[in-house]
């Protein structure tokens, strides 16, 4: 089970966060949220995505393709 952990006990991520943690790019973050594998909310003109739905997220690529 992979776990994002920055230190904190952040509840949620913005973009950036999520890009650092994870290497993954800002421009394919948006991607998958557009796609509508990675959930996210928006919060003004912040996008914001629970540290549950990302590792959710992150889980499920682990285990695609496996049986």
């Amino acid at each position: 089970m992979i776990e994002v952990n920055t230190g904190t006990n952040k509840r949620a991520y913005s973009l950036k966060e999520v890009s650092a943690e994870t290497s993954l790019s800002v421009p394919f973050v948006r991607l998958e949220i557009k796609r509508g594998n990675l959930q996210a909310g928006k919060f003004g003109k912040r996008v914001l995505i629970t540290a549950e739905n990302l590792s959710r997220y992150l889980n499920k690529g682990e285990t695609n393709g496996q049986k």
